[in-house]
């Protein structure tokens, strides 16, 4: 097998000339996207938002009774969701 070298600097030269292209010809950048958002779901997110906050005060009571040792799980009670998940459908 022979390999000829002598042309394969001019494909890397041709090469990489087309990869230079001046900023001048680059597309004009387009518009930055913008968002609006209705007045109806700027207030269910409000209404959204209170439902939140006692949301986080429950978890965080249990997660204080669970790193107190205060917390009980009552087995039936998981049993019976369990049973109910899997069979009542």
């Amino acid at each position: 097998m022979n390999i000829d070298k002598t042309n394969s600097s001019s494909f890397i030269q041709s090469y990489q000339k087309m990869q230079v292209t001046p900023a001048a010809k680059t597309k004009p950048l387009q518009k930055e996207d913008e968002l609006q958002i209705s007045n109806e779901a700027k207030a269910m997110f409000e209404k959204n938002a209170s439902v939140d906050v006692e949301r986080q005060e429950k978890i965080e009571f249990l997660k204080a009774q669970v790193a107190s040792g205060e917390y009980k799980v009552d087995a039936g009670k998981v049993a019976d969701k369990v049973h109910q998940f899997w069979f009542d459908k």
